[in-house]
């Protein structure tokens, strides 16, 4: 997660023109999950990493982004992961991009990597407000080591309800200095309340604005545990059900700045139509 798009593709410039001679093309998306504990894929079999070797080298799986298995041959993740901001180039032409499905640790060869048939980015995903952060990966085969997660797709599902105890899960960045995870990790945070996302996130904000219909957003007042790069596109977690995925935010586990998801209530007719 984290981070806007915008951000990235600067960071990304800066990082080819320092280390083009060792590690040419682009760093990872985003960050791991800052403030969390170490998860296992078995207890959480429906998230999946998104990788390219030729895009970000072998360490970690070349793991840049996350997504979430919802039927058998289809994820979601997070427009922007797919867009030219992370990857340097249209996603259609990494040709090695794969989904890799119960792999908890990124450094072993557990688990399977699985080709992707198809994606869709949704055309309406503005990279300026961060509203409607999704697309839709159709893999050439169903995946047999991972198991899908249920959608919380209705508004009024008490999933979204204020306090609600969830789980955000990641290979990012675990402390927001770019030391990344190569075991999955999760952090416990709380659904925030619309009005104070909004308020930390009104329009006119640097890295985007708060939008309820389409966002919501989770963390702890305090602060310390959150998403972070390279976190993008996985999943929030409440109860057994996805209600969000790791879209953006200011910082990672500051006081104040809570992680902003795309609300699955928000896109679920195009998750279902894709």
């Amino acid at each position: 997660m984290h981070r806007r798009p915008r951000l990235i593709a600067v960071l990304l410039a800066v990082l080819a023109a320092a280390v083009a001679v060792l590690q040419p093309g682009p760093a990872a998306a985003d960050g791991v999950v800052v403030g969390g504990h170490p998860a296992r894929i078995d207890d959480s079999p429906w998230i999946v990493a998104l990788a390219s070797r030729a895009r970000f080298g072998d360490a970690r799986s070349g793991q840049f982004c996350a997504g979430v298995l919802v039927a058998p041959r289809k994820v979601v993740t997070v427009a922007h992961c797919l867009g030219r901001s992370v990857l340097g180039m249209p996603y259609r032409k990494v040709r090695d991009l794969r989904v890799i499905a119960g792999r908890g640790d990124l450094e072993s060869s557990g688990g399977e990597e699985v080709p992707i048939r198809r994606a869709w980015v949704n055309p309406a995903y503005d990279a300026w407000t961060n509203e409607g952060d999704i697309a839709v990966i159709t893999l050439a085969r169903p995946v047999k080591t991972g198991k899908p997660i249920q959608l919380a797709e209705q508004a009024d599902d008490p999933s979204y309800v204020s306090g609600r105890r969830a789980l955000v899960y990641g290979w990012g960045d675990m402390a927001g200095d770019g030391s990344y995870a190569s075991s999955l990790r999760a952090a416990l945070v709380r659904v925030m309340p619309d009005a104070s996302c909004g308020k930390a996130y009104p329009p006119g904000t640097p890295d985007g604005t708060y939008l309820p219909r389409t966002m919501l957003c989770a963390g702890v007042r305090a602060g310390g545990r959150d998403a972070c790069q390279g976190d993008s596109g996985g999943p929030l977690v409440v109860g057994r059900r996805l209600v969000g995925l790791v879209s953006w935010g200011t910082g990672c586990g500051e006081r104040g700045n809570p992680g902003v998801y795309t609300r699955i209530a928000g896109v679920a007719r195009q998750v279902a139509e894709h």
